[in-house]
C-alpha cells in the first residue's frame, strides 16, 4: 500500500492508480489561477479550463476518499464561490466555511489589501466522521474575561476565523473566531522554503489533529513545500503526497527527514514520558 511517500507527477495520473477509499482526510491547497510562478505549472488558465480542471481533481479525491474521510479546501476570493458549489456537488456535507486572516496580506494599489483565504472543510459521511474536539480547544472568554462558572473548563472549540501572529505561536490560535488568523510564511522566515505558495504548518497540524487519528493516510494533491506531510508526520498519522514539481517534491522529501515528532506522539509510542505543557499550547 502507498504511505508516507511523495509522488512526482500530475495529481490526476497519481490518483487514478490509488486503490478507492485509502485516504481517511485530504487537504488540497491548489493553485488560485492567479498568476503565481511556479517552477513547472502555469497559474493562468482560461476559466472555463480552470474550473473543468477543478470538476476533475475533485472527482479523483472524492475517488481515494474512505466513506468517512474529511476534506478540506483552500482557495483565494476569485473561485471561492465556484469551489463551493463543485464540492456540494460531489454529494460531500460542508461543516464549516472557515476564514483564514493573516498578517503580511498581499499589497493591493487599487482595491483593499487582502489578508485572508478560504478554507472549505467537508465530510463524506455527515453522521460518521472524525472530529477530534480535546486536541485543540482553547480558552473561552468566559473563563479569561468573565470568570463564569458555566464555562467548560477544558475550553472551548475555536472559531471559523483562525487568527495568529508568528510571535503567538506557542497558543496557537485565539478564541476569538471562526476566522483562524496566522501569518503567510512570509521570505524572512525559517519556516521559508522555496515553494511561493507555503501554507503556515499551524494551520495544518490544527485540521489533522481534529479530522484524523494517529495512523491515518492524510493526503495532499498539491503537496507543494510538503507543510500538509511535515505536519502529519509530527502527529503520527500517514501521508501521501503528490507534486508536479520535481524539484518541490525532492524539498519536501528533505524536509520530512527533519520532522521531529511531536511529544504527545512520543509518549504513545513509549519513547518517551510525559512533561507539563503550557496552557493553550499544541
Amino acid at each position: 500500500m502507498i504511505r508516507n511517500q511523495v509522488l512526482t507527477g500530475d495529481c490526476l495520473s497519481a490518483l487514478a492508480r490509488m486503490p478507492a477509499g485509502l485516504v481517511d482526510l485530504a487537504f488540497a491547497d491548489p493553485p488560485f489561477n492567479i498568476g503565481y510562478e511556479y517552477d513547472r505549472y502555469e497559474d493562468s488558465m482560461n476559466k472555463d479550463d480552470y474550473l473543468a480542471w477543478t470538476d476533475r481533481w475533485l472527482k479523483a479525491v472524492d475517488q481515494v476518499l474512505s466513506p468517512t474521510g474529511s476534506v478540506y479546501v483552500a482557495i483565494g476570493d476569485e473561485y471561492a464561490a465556484e469551489m463551493k458549489l463543485r464540492m456540494d456537488a460531489m454529494g460531500w456535507t460542508m461543516r464549516n466555511w472557515i476564514v483564514w486572516h493573516y498578517t503580511f496580506g498581499v499589497n493591493c494599489t487599487r482595491k483593499f489589501n487582502r489578508s485572508h483565504a478560504h478554507i472549505f472543510y467537508y465530510v463524506a459521511d455527515p453522521k460518521t466522521f472524525t472530529f477530534n474536539a480535546d486536541p485543540v480547544r482553547v480558552a473561552s472568554a468566559r473563563q479569561t474575561t468573565y470568570a463564569d462558572s458555566r464555562a467548560n473548563p477544558k475550553g472551548k472549540l475555536p472559531d471559523d476565523t483562525w487568527v495568529l501572529r508568528p510571535q503567538e505561536d506557542l497558543t496557537a490560535f485565539p478564541a476569538d473566531g471562526d476566522t483562524w488568523a496566522v501569518s503567510r510564511v512570509c521570505g524572512t522566515f525559517k519556516e521559508r522554503g522555496e515553494h511561493p505558495c507555503q501554507m503556515p504548518i499551524a494551520v495544518l497540524e490544527r485540521i489533522i489533529r481534529v479530522s484524523s487519528n494517529p495512523g491515518d493516510l492524510v493526503l495532499d494533491p498539491f503537496s507543494g513545500s510538503g507543510t500538509t506531510l511535515a505536519a502529519a508526520k509530527k502527529w503520527g498519522r500517514d501521508y501521501l503526497g503528490v507534486e508536479l514539481s520535481e524539484n518541490y517534491a525532492e524539498q519536501s522529501r528533505d524536509r520530512l527527514e527533519r520532522v521531529v515528532l511531536a511529544e504527545d506522539v512520543l509518549v504513545a509510542r513509549g519513547q518517551k514520558k510525559r512533561t507539563a505543557r503550557k496552557e493553550g499550547s499544541f
